[in-house]
């Protein structure tokens, strides 16, 4: 499934994006630097009602936010070399806690992921616009 999104329309897109992910708990976000990943992590966060302030994990490696339906973490791994780094920060318990996953920089990390994640390629179309290709759901 392939989706379009600009500034004007990320949150209609974050929308949709809901409903095509169908329940799954762990979404793994591929793409380059710039390519809006964190951005439209927020107006997923934002779709889900998300009160609290939404910031790029990049340095936390780990951000918990809480939403009417239990508890979303946001995971960056840019930072982190390999799997076992990941398991000690913590990342792993996160991700077979049953609670939402967003994660960044998946590929740092992969052989932790479970085989049920889908995965989102996130590509820059032009300066404005961005294609959302969600594999394996």
């Amino acid at each position: 499934m392939q989706l379009q999104c600009t500034l004007d329309n990320i949150r209609q897109t974050a929308r949709r994006f809901w409903e095509l992910v169908d329940g799954r708990k762990v979404i793994a976000f591929y793409g380059p630097m710039g390519a809006g990943k964190t951005t439209f992590i927020h107006a997923l966060c934002d779709e889900k009602g998300v009160t609290s302030t939404v910031g790029s994990p990049t340095f936390s490696i780990i951000n918990e936010y809480t939403y009417p339906g239990g508890r979303l973490f946001h995971i960056d791994l840019y930072r982190l070399r390999d799997e076992e780094e990941a398991v000690r920060a913590g990342v792993e318990d996160c991700l077979y806690s049953g609670d939402i996953c967003l994660v960044e920089w998946p590929a740092r990390a992969e052989a932790i992921l479970p085989e049920e994640a889908a995965r989102v390629d996130i590509k820059v179309v032009d300066r404005d616009t961005r294609s959302i290709q969600i594999i394996g759901v």
